[in-house]
């Protein structure tokens, strides 16, 4: 119970950075009866640490911990807004706009919040322990070309903040989804690595993820979305994602976001950049369709 109302079926969108979840979660938030939060700072310090540390997410304490976590991040009352990120703020219509929050105050007061969800960042690592803690949980991950992905990380101090060398520390468990490393043998390889190569590594560790999803989980659970769909028919891939979670999302909100262009590494990558990436993420470019 959160709120005074029974979490039921709530939605988790997943997705490798810069792959417009954070779009798609603007959409969630903004729609009637849902209450989507996006990188509480009490909720990624557990998502980073089931991420970096494999181990720690395959504890039994792991559920719960995610699930008490969540709770308290759903939890609705005055100042709760105050500890949200600012992308989750912004989403939610309080930047700029004079409010104080909380985003999700007036749907408490109207007896209407019924869903509740999170796309925090780096969510897809703990897919399989959210599916755990909530047996009923819908989850929406997002696909995007991985050299559009990997032309955004570039351009972003806090994806490159985890391409330090030390990153790869002698403790480090392997193999390692969240950086795309997979032995120990690689990790002074992966430290000479240029960050397009890093950051390649990076996507095709989440793509393959994402795969094992759609093999384990059944399609009532997970609705898979290309982000070029999100992009070029917006209302038409939001009705999809309306029908799957069976309630009406905003379309809106899509409207005027600044949302990167589809195609952009054209222009963004350099030709070695490109050369990295492609080696690097040939088999999951060419099986998506982003690459012949």
């Amino acid at each position: 119970m959160v709120n005074g109302v029974k979490v039921r079926q709530p939605v988790f969108v997943l997705g490798a950075p810069h792959s417009g979840a954070d779009l798609l979660a603007r959409a969630l938030k903004r729609s009637p009866g849902f209450h989507l939060t996006m990188g509480r700072a009490p909720v990624a310090r557990v998502v980073y640490a089931f991420a970096r540390k494999p181990s720690i997410a395959r504890s039994g304490g792991a559920p719960r911990v995610l699930r008490d976590v969540l709770a308290e991040a759903w939890q609705v009352m005055p100042g709760a807004c105050g500890e949200c990120a600012a992308p989750c703020r912004e989403a939610g219509g309080l930047i700029g706009s004079g409010g104080a929050g909380p985003c999700a105050l007036e749907q408490i007061g109207a007896g209407t919040l019924a869903r509740f969800g999170d796309a925090s960042p780096d969510l897809l690592y703990s897919a399989p322990v959210l599916l755990q803690a909530f047996p009923d949980a819908r989850f929406v991950q997002l696909i995007r070309d991985g050299r559009d992905v990997v032309a955004d990380m570039l351009g972003d101090p806090a994806a490159m903040a985890w391409f330090k060398p030390h990153m790869l520390a002698e403790d480090t468990e392997f193999p390692n989804p969240f950086l795309g490393v997979n032995a120990a043998a690689h990790r002074d390889r992966w430290k000479e690595m240029a960050t397009a190569g890093k950051s390649a590594l990076r996507w095709r560790a989440a793509i393959r993820l994402s795969a094992v999803l759609r093999k384990e989980l059944p399609p009532e659970q997970l609705l898979t979305v290309r982000y070029e769909d999100l992009h070029r028919s917006p209302a038409e891939a939001i009705d999809t994602v309306s029908a799957f979670l069976d309630t009406k999302i905003s379309t809106i909100a899509l409207y005027g976001a600044s949302a990167p262009k589809v195609g952009a590494w054209r222009r963004r990558l350099t030709p070695d950049d490109l050369k990295i990436v492609e080696k690097v993420a040939r088999e999951e470019l060419k099986r998506l369709g982003y690459q012949r």
